[in-house]
């Protein structure tokens, strides 16, 4: 009598399942569907990567001179780590080998960063305010000009006398940064990343 139960629970298991399997067939179906439809209609964040480094590829970012600066006596030949040294004796800057500053911070509306510039001759101590002004325009589309902070003194035994400005970024993308002291200018492309 056991085997007829369970022989009668086969027949109609395998009779509920024949009846089922269409349904479960159509909704694996559906499932598999709205998967697909949903996934191929969300936003995907590589698609900005693309035109964000075709921008950057396009920006010509400043290269080591050649033949590659070196600054004059006492200034330390060693630039710091990832940089280059890029200018004339009259005026020049440290820029980063990827010609990027990544990683900025965003503070009140707008990226910051510290610049230093050097001069041959000068001194932290005798002119504490130097006349350096620092500007700068986005190259690559419209943005409002670079701020920047008025000149200060600044010196480390690594790096000697130096000037400092705080600059502004308002947009990321290609940016020329020009500083002029008395009559030397100096101008050098970055790419500012979002």
């Amino acid at each position: 009598m056991a085997y007829g139960v369970v022989a009668a629970m086969a027949a109609a298991a395998t009779k509920s399942l024949k009846l089922a399997t269409p349904v479960v067939m159509m909704a694996a179906v559906l499932l598999a569907s709205c998967g697909r439809l949903a996934s191929s209609h969300a936003p995907t964040s590589p698609s900005v990567a693309p035109a964000a480094q075709s921008a950057q590829a396009t920006c010509p970012i400043t290269r080591p001179q050649q033949p590659q600066f070196i600054p004059p006596a006492p200034y330390s030949t060693t630039v710091p780590s990832a940089e280059f040294w890029y200018g004339a004796s009259t005026l020049w800057t440290a820029i980063p080998n990827s010609g990027t500053w990544p990683g900025l911070p965003f503070e009140s509306g707008s990226y910051v960063q510290k610049v230093l510039w050097w001069r041959d001759g000068y001194d932290w101590r005798s002119e504490t305010s130097p006349k350096l002004s620092v500007r700068g325009a986005r190259i690559d589309g419209p943005a409002k000009p670079l701020a920047s902070s008025a000149a200060t003194n600044a010196f480390a035994a690594d790096i000697g006398s130096s000037m400092l400005v705080l600059v502004r970024i308002l947009a990321p993308g290609c940016w020329k940064v020009t500083g002029q002291y008395k009559e030397a200018s100096l101008s050098f492309v970055v790419w500012v990343p979002a």
